[in-house]
């Protein structure tokens, strides 16, 4: 896509959102408009220093459109309620599933290519495992209800007739890197290691209440941001047929590992202790996730994905370890 097109980017003040942003700008392009709720101050450090065009509050997006009424060349749709231990369901549903259904008629009205963040919350407790395939959406049981707004909006965007010239629902795994200090709970399991390592010298993880899994060798899909943005970058080009693709790296890791990646990248002996888990969240708990990878390469998609090492040493030393923003 031509570098002086326009972009619409929701959730740019967000932990993806922004990366994206600032991935954008590196690849030359400045003609962005960014949507989010621009009132919480811990995010503005996320895009203060971006290239963007416009800034409009979330909550008056669609009538800023109809004023303006820009020319809008492509849509990444990433602004959610991704707090999964919220658990009044009318937030996730107005945030996710309706706030979303305007983003699709929108980009359907306008003739505009979306792609849009789905979930690997979807899949639940991976009952039918994970691959992205159209046919087992309307099956699928989400853990929590941040899980089951995003399916709902995937199953409602499989129904429609009507719809963008070509969009994408990209199901996110567990997601980590810069730009999300201010997420605290809901922040990355690294994040929050790293922290504890500098604090206390020890890192607390949650015993397994699972007796397939010993305590820290719970299993998840970790993705570093970067790959992600490479990913939304490469879609914008076109290069794939509407649909839902997982994103993640195929290749799932414990808490463990990740914990143990973190210690060795600061050169220190592992010290981990287990604790036990939230009881709000036990029955909720995702023991084991790992994107089936195959639809995006069988795609054309061929860059490599960094190794959860790699992505740890590259997210401590270059950002956390300053405090550094992408």
């Amino acid at each position: 896509m031509e570098k002086n097109k326009t972009i619409l980017l929701t959730g740019a003040a967000g932990f993806i959102g922004s990366y994206l942003l600032g991935f954008l700008n590196k690849q030359g392009y400045a003609n962005i408009i960014i949507v989010d709720e621009f009132d919480n101050e811990d995010k503005w450090f996320n895009f203060d220093d971006k290239e963007f065009i416009e800034k409009v509050e979330r909550s008056v997006l669609f009538d800023w459109l109809k004023e303006n009424n820009p020319t809008i060349d492509f849509v990444f749709h990433l602004g959610a309620r991704t707090d999964t231990t919220e658990f009044d369901y009318s937030i996730h549903e107005k945030l996710n599933v309706e706030y979303s259904k305007n983003i699709w008629n929108y980009c359907t009205e306008k003739s505009i290519p979306l792609v849009y963040a789905s979930s690997a919350a979807t899949y639940g407790s991976g009952e039918l495992g994970y691959k992205d395939d159209h046919a087992i959406v309307e099956e699928l049981q989400p853990l929590n209800p941040y899980g089951v707004s995003k399916n709902e909006f995937d199953k409602w965007a499989l129904k429609q007739t009507k719809q963008p010239p070509s969009w994408v629902g990209l199901k996110f795994f567990n997601v980590y890197g810069p730009n999300e200090y201010h997420k605290g709970r809901m922040a990355s399991m690294i994040f929050h290691g790293y922290n504890q390592i500098k604090k206390t010298g020890e890192v607390k993880l949650f015993k397994s209440h699972n007796p397939e899994f010993k305590d820290g060798e719970q299993l998840r899909d970790f993705i570093y941001v970067a790959d992600i943005a490479k990913v939304c970058y490469w879609l914008m080009q076109g290069n794939v047929e509407s649909g839902l693709y997982n994103l993640g790296t195929g290749k799932a890791r414990s808490f463990k590992d990740q914990i143990t990646a973190i210690f060795n990248t600061l050169n220190k002996v592992p010290n981990i202790r287990y604790i036990d888990m939230p009881e709000d969240i036990r029955d909720k708990y995702q023991y084991f996730t790992e994107a089936d990878m195959r639809k995006l390469k069988d795609s054309g998609y061929t860059e490599p994905f960094y190794s959860l090492e790699e992505g740890i040493a590259d997210y401590v030393k270059t950002f956390l370890a300053g405090s550094n923003y992408y």
